[in-house]
């Protein structure tokens, strides 16, 4: 196709983009250095592909790819940590979470630690198998591609669809940034193909840009990533943890008191050592993101999905 970013020169740019000036902060945000639950949201819960509206699964695919148009995107890597086993569907928060995935919320009921680099439960070990019990994750506001004028649905992305490199032109979400930004090029100016790793035993996601949007296509989108609906999909959540959740956090170890640079740290459990010596490791090697906090916005105006269901159900 003649807008295929596959084969980008700037010299083809289309008119939205040669008026545009420099880089956006979508751009920023996907790449990790920027500043209640969204009511419709895509799922990737067993690889496949589900729309929630509203807590309830309403429609899904079995394609193993979606293409989309990314519309907006938190401007930080998110942190959370769950007692108990977690479930998408119970409306009981985490029992310690982060915004900025550098220190506890003010409103964590029990954090785990003063800094996320020395919680315990940022150990490899401390979750299931090899992984860590808590997790990175990054919201993303979308809209389909063939229903850009529709619902912006969230997305939240997994550690494991964040981080790593490039593998045979598909990108976990931050590689994904990171090229569209070396190319000069905004994620909400083309039409990114979100496809599932098959050889993963988990869920996870690579990013490929498919095409260019035309200019009509990009006059409506540009109105969607200004919305109060894009706006809330990536604002901070906030959590209600339940009774249960605050008493199974209590239960675990006392949070890490903060020292003075100067002060000798006291004699560590032996995963707190091995925290110590790979507080720079993150889970694919990353920098740690940058703060910054994510302003509030209303809520968005409820939309029809019924017609975005029917195009799904005839995507098979």
């Amino acid at each position: 196709m003649a807008n295929e970013v596959a084969t980008f020169n700037p010299t083809q740019l289309p008119a939205f983009a040669r008026k545009r000036e420099g880089k956006g902060m979508l751009t920023k945000a996907l790449a990790g250095g920027g500043g209640g639950g969204f009511p419709r949201r895509i799922s990737i819960k067993g690889g496949v592909f589900r729309l929630i509206a509203d807590g309830k699964e309403i429609a899904q695919i079995d394609d193993r790819y979606l293409d989309v148009v990314i519309v907006n995107a938190a401007p930080t890597v998110q942190r959370s940590f769950y007692a108990a086993k977690y479930s998408e569907n119970e409306n009981a928060g985490p029992s310690c979470w982060s915004e900025n995935g550098e220190a506890p919320d003010s409103n964590v009921p029990s954090p785990q630690s003063a800094t996320c680099a020395n919680c315990p439960q940022n150990v490899k070990g401390s979750g299931e198998g090899d992984t860590r019990a808590c997790r990175f994750s990054q919201r993303i506001a979308v809209t389909l591609a063939n229903d850009m004028d529709g619902d912006i649905m969230q997305v939240v992305i997994p550690a494991k669809s964040l981080f790593g490199k490039e593998e045979n032109g598909n990108f976990p979400l931050q590689a994904y940034a990171r090229w569209l930004s070396a190319q000069n090029i905004e994620p909400n100016e083309v039409i990114t193909r979100m496809r599932f790793d098959t050889k993963a035993e988990s869920p996870k996601l690579f990013f490929k840009a498919m095409r260019w949007l035309t200019d009509e296509e990009f006059e409506g989108v540009s109105a969607q990533s200004e919305s109060d609906a894009s706006k809330k999909a990536v604002a901070p959540t906030q959590y209600q943890p339940s009774t249960a959740a605050k008493s199974k956090a209590a239960a675990l170890p006392a949070p890490t008191p903060a020292m003075d640079d100067d002060e000798e740290p006291a004699p560590q459990p032996k995963a707190a050592k091995k925290a110590k010596a790979k507080a720079e490791v993150k889970d694919e090697e990353v920098d740690e993101p940058t703060v910054r906090k994510a302003a509030e916005t209303p809520a968005p105006k409820s939309k029809a999905v019924a017609a975005l269901v029917q195009e799904w159900d005839t995507d098979d």
